[in-house]
């Protein structure tokens, strides 16, 4: 099929809008061009994201297996962490998203001030226990008293230094909600750019750096993220941005306060049903040895790095019911959402086939330990069958929180989650003696089910009636 100059033309015009965030108003206008000016830069994000942990993985990998497994590990306990800062982002972009879609940009820029400083008090306290409790929390996820030993300085540093983590997330979700995708892309890039660079300097020892090994890696990932924030706040302090902050706006209102967190408070909790679900099944595989460990942790991050981009295409499926719910135009919302999802349904279906054609040779990209190929290259195998339901699970999951209704998918976590897939995976992987085969099935099972159960759900409508 061939295409005309004029229509060549007129997708690179949409791509620089795209990357530029010329434009942030989604409520009118052609939906598909909405999604595409949203979803590029918010894709372009969690590819970014999503590189963090591709990156370290694959240096660390050249340090030895037992530096990959306390990443994974280190990574299994920081989910606590994620999932309230991705919950709290969850409301902020619905809360900014609906103030954005009616107009009110100074309500919106309060709602910015005050959710900055619920991250900043919350990651006090994961930066007080990571501090104290590094060796602790590594023995406590199942590492050997050897590899708590010799690498928890990884993990002391990657808790203490949480708080990049948790404003990178909540100043990110601001830029979204108001629709400025494109900030929240760039920042990210220049963050990996940092951690590419000092990635293999520090844990590898290159020219004048010192051999840090897998502790490298937390202090290349901990300083490409501050840096990002700096950016962060920069846009939001000097008037770049649809959200302009100032210092007085952050003198705590408990209304407010009250507000995001009641908002948030089902994003927190679907995350930490998922968190510990993840948890739970990482203790699991442990009782395999670190080559499961490793294997397994590294065929989550090659599924990260496919699923994150699509987290960009549910962000922006998030942010077009919130601003269209506020713009008073609930069908034009749930258009978005059933193009959204088909968009990613198709997406996946691609990365289903590579994963069945080129598992291994993935794999080996990462490790050359046989044992964890071998376990990883399974990995991919059985989560490639239900890829495909993950889209409709996922879009039609953040479109419930863009619209600010937060406790339904936290109702559908828990369901399938910790009634079926945390005790399916105990029984086929210690019962019926399948090891990490039942973990891989049971996820795959689990999230088939998230798919149909959220779909039915959505269906219903009831959505559209929240107000926030």
């Amino acid at each position: 099929m061939a295409f005309s100059t004029q229509q060549v033309s007129s997708f690179f015009k949409l791509l620089i809008q795209a990357f530029t965030g010329e434009i942030k108003d989604f409520t009118s206008g052609s939906i598909n061009r909405a999604i595409f000016l949203l979803a590029i830069p918010m894709i372009f994000e969690m590819v970014m994201e999503s590189l963090f942990a591709i990156v370290d993985i694959y240096f660390v990998n050249k340090v030895g297996i037992e530096a990959s497994s306390t990443v994974v590990l280190t990574e299994a306990s920081l989910t606590i962490l994620y999932s309230v800062a991705w919950g709290l982002s969850i409301g902020v972009t619905a809360l900014v998203a609906r103030r954005a879609g009616e107009k009110n940009f100074k309500s919106a820029s309060d709602i910015a001030a005050q959710a900055i400083v619920v991250g900043l008090l919350l990651s006090i306290i994961v930066s007080i226990i990571g501090f104290f409790f590094p060796r602790e929390i590594l023995l406590l996820m199942g590492a050997s008293a050897k590899v708590a030993e010799e690498n928890y300085l990884f993990t002391q540093i990657m808790l203490t230094g949480n708080i990049v983590i948790m404003l990178l997330f909540i100043n990110n979700a601001i830029f979204r909600g108001a629709g400025n995708a494109s900030i929240a892309m760039w920042v990210l890039i220049l963050a990996n750019a940092i951690n590419m660079i000092l990635d293999p300097l520090l844990i590898l020892g290159i020219g004048p750096f010192p051999k840090l090994g897998v502790v490298g890696a937390a202090v290349a990932t901990t300083t490409g993220r501050t840096v990002a924030v700096l950016l962060q706040f920069y846009f939001l302090f000097n008037g770049k941005s649809l959200i302009k902050l100032a210092v007085k706006q952050f003198a705590i209102k408990k209304e407010l306060v009250r507000n995001i967190l009641s908002t948030s408070a089902g994003g927190m909790f679907q995350f930490i049903i998922g968190s510990c679900s993840w948890i739970f099944l990482a203790m699991i595989i442990a009782e395999s040895g670190t080559a499961a460990v490793s294997g397994y942790g590294t065929a989550i991050r090659i599924c990260i790095f496919t699923i994150l981009p699509a987290w960009g295409l549910a962000n922006a499926a998030a942010t077009l019911v919130g601003q269209n719910l506020g713009a008073n135009q609930p069908d034009r919302a749930e258009k978005s959402v059933w193009r959204t999802a088909f968009i990613t349904f198709c997406f996946f279906a691609i990365v289903a086939v590579v994963f069945f054609l080129f598992g291994e040779a993935l794999m080996r990209f990462f490790t050359q330990d046989e044992a964890a190929v071998a376990a990883g290259t399974e990995c991919l195998h059985i989560l490639a069958v239900g890829y495909v339901f993950f889209a409709y699970g996922m879009i039609i999951s953040q479109a419930f929180n863009g619209a600010g209704d937060t406790r339904t998918p936290t109702y559908i976590n828990l369901f399938v989650f910790w009634v079926l897939q945390i005790p399916l995976a105990w029984l086929l992987a210690k019962f019926l003696k399948m090891g990490p085969t039942g973990v891989y099935v049971a996820i795959g099972v689990s999230e088939t089910v998230l798919a149909i159960v959220s779909i039915i759900i959505f269906k219903k409508g009831k959505w559209k009636l929240v107000k926030v």
